[in-house]
C-alpha cells in the first residue's frame, strides 16, 4: 500500500503540460481530502528530489500562492504556466473548467 506521500508524488508528476490541479484536488486524489497543506510541505521538500512540476500546482481559487513580483516564485510559477500555453483572466486567475487536470481512475 502507497504512503500518502507516495501517492501524492506519482500523481503530480502525471499532471501533462498545459493542465493544473489545486492542493486540495491533489490531496483528495492522494487520499486525504484535508491535506492541501501536507501537498505544500510534499512540493517544497521533494519537487528538487522528484523533478516535480510544482507550478502546476495552484489554490482552489486559480491563482497563484506565492507572492507575484520579479525576484519570486510566484513570477516564475506564472511564466511556467503562461510558456506551457495557460492564461490566465483579468484577475491573474487560472480558468479551473478549462486548465483543470483529472488524473485517470486507478483500477
Amino acid at each position: 500500500m502507497q504512503t500518502f506521500t507516495e501517492n501524492t508524488v506519482k500523481i503530480i508528476q502525471q499532471i501533462p503540460p498545459g493542465h493544473v490541479m489545486t492542493y486540495g484536488q491533489v490531496a483528495a486524489e492522494a487520499g486525504n481530502p484535508r491535506g492541501a497543506r501536507q501537498v505544500a510541505r510534499i512540493l517544497h521538500s521533494m519537487s528538487a528530489k522528484y523533478d516535480l512540476p510544482w507550478h502546476r500546482i495552484i489554490n482552489a481559487k486559480g491563482t497563484i500562492s506565492t507572492p507575484e513580483n520579479a525576484e519570486s516564485k510566484g513570477e516564475m510559477q506564472r511564466e511556467r504556466l503562461e510558456s506551457e500555453g495557460i492564461e490566465f483572466d483579468a484577475n491573474s486567475r487560472i480558468p479551473l473548467e478549462t486548465y483543470r487536470w483529472h488524473p485517470p481512475l486507478q483500477s
